[in-house]
């Protein structure tokens, strides 16, 4: 995926997880760790996801640190 940091195959940092990811619109591909909320499933994250608060359910990787020095997660998919 163009513009995804990959997983750290020694530091077993990044991963593949379900969250619940504040956003005001679903068009961005990546999000700060302060808007993602780690869920351990997928019917967790679909039960905690709320539309109408812009919260919604998402497979992500991360946690990354972007060039800025932040942790950001990335969009794999909505769910």
């Amino acid at each position: 995926m163009r513009g995804l940091v990959p997983p750290d195959p020694e530091g077993g940092v990044s991963k593949i997880q379900y969250a619940v990811v504040y956003v005001p619109k679903r068009s961005r591909k990546r999000f700060a760790a302060n808007c993602v909320e780690i869920k351990s499933d997928i019917e967790q994250a679909q039960a905690a996801a709320d539309p109408d608060k812009k919260r919604f359910a998402a497979k992500v990787v991360g946690p990354s640190k972007s060039s800025e020095g932040q942790l950001i997660y990335y969009l794999l998919k909505w769910v």
